[in-house]
């Protein structure tokens, strides 16, 4: 209800025009409609449209009022604008999808014994990185893609999504490549050598990089739909390819009796169907399929600092694990526990970033600046109450949660050290990746990129690299993450309340 009060309240406020009514035919025949605004000297005028809709100046800037967004403002006629739990609801479950299916992958390996598990744990943690690094394709495409759908240029915000398909299939076949020369040194340094589990884990690498371009296609593809307020058939898709491989991993691996391989092979046939499953909605909306350099350079530059930023994010939480593993076997086990657990909760609170990135953008493609004010502020409310009740379910579950990981009482002493940490964060992290969100949906991306590397240079290394010679223990490297998640609340804070992302137009 209050998403359908901000909806209709801001819609009030909004010149109406149907764009996405149909052709230019069928809008002839509803005949002009009036707007009265004022110009620049305060007089009334009058604004004719003619069944269509006037062409937003990139990159105008309105802070602090809506009148410039509203003299260009795009409304779709009768349809207010989705609710966030509408769009975090199915984005959830694609992000849950991948994670629940490693987990079932995990069990079958598991089965094969302790090599094949470590295998697996070698070759994923490698592999695992084409998908964090280049998850631009996602989030950055989700931006412009839902500026032009805000626009009512649909067949612009797909064509966001042609190019980062191309994107992605070059990237992918470049990441084959390397992985199959690399495969070798690189689970050697993670093994340590060239022992049993190295073979196996690059014995897996070798296969399971062969999926590489389809991820990335599944990105892409994700991005542009959400960028349209599509979550549905995304959700439909990485279901169904999830499904296919959840059913032939045990198959392929036990009664076919390919082992570990065969994990990989499986994990290779989803990938490729969920990839051509995404082309198959790109070709289906009837656009041009050719390369575009204009817009391949701008989400390049839009890839550039969401990739800063990831490699930022990754290395504090690599030095954490670093340093914890110097204080002894119980801190690291407890370390990775709480980790584990943060990345979870992460994982739910990131639908909220997702649904903020459609919406913000379509509002600032259609020059809603009031809108977009009020939707950073709804979800960023989402996000609070969301990592409150995180938090709340892990300070009821203290006593019982660390012990379903482990019974060993030194990681469970460590675990309780750090638990209140981790508890803190939760209700900071939800604000901060809500405002990542917005942030994201605006293209403010060079502001996140600058951000996330003070924070993590000024902030966590310092304090988390001190905590061994300063004798702070597991909750000095908790401490340091925790700073950092604050900072990035502080600055994300800032960042939105100054109105300097709202940015309107076609891009910003």
């Amino acid at each position: 209800m209050e998403d359908e009060a901000d909806c209709a309240e801001c819609q009030q406020q909004e010149v109406r025009t149907s764009d996405r009514l149909g052709p230019p035919a069928r809008q002839q025949g509803r005949g002009k409609s009036k707007h009265h605004e004022r110009d620049r000297h305060g007089h009334q005028q009058d604004q004719q449209f003619q069944g269509h809709v006037p062409r937003l100046p990139a990159g105008n800037r309105a802070v602090g009022i809506a009148a410039p967004a509203r003299r260009w403002a795009v409304v779709t006629e009768g349809k207010p604008q989705r609710s966030v739990l509408s769009l975090a609801v199915p984005a959830l479950a694609v992000l849950a999808a991948e994670p629940l299916y490693l987990l079932v992958d995990t069990a079958v390996v598991g089965h094969l014994g302790a090599l094949s598990l470590a295998g697996l744990a070698i070759g994923g943690a490698i592999f695992a990185v084409t998908a964090i690094l280049f998850n631009f394709l996602a989030y950055g495409t989700t931006g412009r893609a839902a500026r032009w759908y805000g626009l009512g240029r649909r067949d612009a915000a797909v064509a966001e999504g042609v190019q980062a398909s191309w994107l992605a299939v070059g990237i992918g076949v470049l990441v084959v490549v390397l992985i199959q020369i690399l495969a070798g040194p690189l689970t050697r340094a993670l093994a340590g050598g060239a022992t049993p589990a190295q073979v196996a884990a690059e014995q897996w690498l070798r296969i399971a990089v062969l999926g590489a371009p389809f991820i990335l296609l599944t990105l892409a593809g994700n991005g542009w739909m959400r960028g349209v307020q599509d979550t549905a058939r995304p959700f439909r898709y990485v279901l169904f390819a999830n499904g296919l491989s959840a059913a032939l991993c045990p198959v392929l691996v036990y009664p076919v009796g390919l082992g570990l391989p065969g994990s990989a092979i499986a994990n290779v046939v989803a990938q490729v169907v969920g990839g051509l499953l995404f082309i198959r909605a790109l070709t289906r909306t009837g656009a041009s399929l050719r390369p575009d350099r204009a817009i391949l350079l701008a989400q390049l530059r839009v890839g550039r600092d969401l990739g800063v930023r990831t490699v930022v994010l990754q290395v504090c939480f690599l030095s954490a694990a670093g340093v914890a593993a110097r204080m002894g076997v119980a801190q690291v086990g407890a370390h990775q526990i709480a980790l584990q657990l943060f990345f979870f909760l992460a994982l739910v609170l990131d639908a909220f970033a997702i649904a903020a990135q459609s919406l913000v953008g379509e509002s600032l493609g259609a020059g809603r600046v009031e809108q977009a004010r009020a939707t950073a502020w709804r979800v960023t409310r989402y996000g609070a109450v969301g990592g409150l009740a995180a938090a709340a379910v892990l300070l009821a579950g203290s006593t019982v949660i660390p012990g379903i990981f482990t019974p060993d009482e030194a990681v469970l002493d460590q675990a309780r050290a750090v638990w209140w940490w981790l508890a803190l964060m939760q209700p900071l992290a939800g604000v901060v990746f809500a405002l990542d969100g917005v942030l994201m949906g605006a293209g403010d991306v060079g502001f996140l990129r600058t951000l996330t590397l003070f924070a993590g240079l000024i902030g966590f290394l310092p304090l988390s690299l001190l905590a061994i010679p300063l004798d702070l223990g597991l909750g000095g490297v908790w401490a340091g993450l925790t700073l950092f998640i604050v900072l990035r609340l502080v600055g994300t804070a800032w960042r939105v309340h100054s109105g300097r992302w709202t940015i309107v137009g076609e891009r910003a």
